[in-house]
């Protein structure tokens, strides 16, 4: 293959990375030759090269999921909630899935209605059910750091979960439990009006933005919630068992650091 060729080849192939137009090649155009001399006399010559791309200072966009607001549901007692308090006395008395059954305390989350940012995991572990606060033991310790890394003081963070009851030895919440326990979730980010929500863990992820999507697809973009912008990125259990997820985890959250920000 001429180098004529080659370097055409890879102008293409980056014309259609970065959403170029389609380009129809004439026919007979074999070892460079178009068929047409004045083009075969042009492809004599190198191709000039073609500057590599630059990495955009923002990650591009991803999903935009808008669930009905509670103007649609005035009747539930959920939406006749006036603070996170009484989000936390209805979850309490909630007995509206299996889950309720094993519980020792609900998990309903903790910190200030003022928060600018809000964190969402997967669900109650076992010191969590133990003493009805998110993210405490070895995975809440890692959580408090990657805050303070990003000067955030935890108490300055709204923590919480996808499901607010501890699913039996860990498991995945189940789907019916997370039916049940989105609108206590879609009351609190309504009350807490954050500017920036950070989804840790496939499942906080896929329920948020209502996705089948993998993490690992959910990563490097800006989500948006009700207009809100998520970034996406691992739960810190998943860093305890695997170390090399902490420089990417880094990286999703200095995105919602620099969201915080602007």
């Amino acid at each position: 293959m001429s180098d004529s060729r080659a370097l055409a080849i890879e102008y293409l192939k980056q014309q259609r990375l970065l959403g170029g137009d389609s380009v129809i090649l004439p026919g007979g155009w074999a070892d460079g030759q178009t068929g047409r001399p004045e083009h075969d006399a042009a492809a004599a010559e190198p191709a000039p090269a073609v500057p590599p791309m630059r990495p955009s200072a923002h990650p591009p966009a991803g999903i935009s999921f808008d669930p009905p607001s509670g103007d649609l549901f005035a009747n539930d007692p959920i939406q006749r909630t006036a603070s996170l308090e009484d989000i936390a006395t209805l979850i309490a008395a909630c007995r509206k899935c299996k889950l309720c059954e094993g519980r020792t305390n609900t998990v309903p989350g903790e910190g200030p209605a003022t928060a600018r940012l809000v964190v969402i995991g997967e669900g109650p572990g076992r010191t969590e059910d133990e003493t009805g606060r998110p993210f405490v033991g070895r995975a809440g310790e890692l959580l408090t750091k990657i805050l303070e890394a990003i000067k955030l003081p935890r108490d300055q963070v709204y923590i919480c979960n996808i499901v607010k009851c501890r699913p039996p030895e860990n498991r995945l919440p189940q789907y019916d439990e997370i039916a049940a326990c989105l609108p206590f979730l879609y009351r609190q980010l309504e009350l807490v009006k954050p500017k920036v929500i950070l989804a840790m863990g496939g499942t906080a992820a896929q329920s948020l933005l209502s996705t089948k999507q993998s993490l690992g697809s959910l990563r490097n973009q800006v989500h948006r919630f009700r207009g809100i912008p998520v970034v996406v990125t691992y739960h810190p259990a998943a860093l305890l068992r695997n170390p090399n997820w902490k420089r990417p985890t880094w990286d999703d959250v200095r995105i919602a650091a620099r969201l915080l920000d602007n």
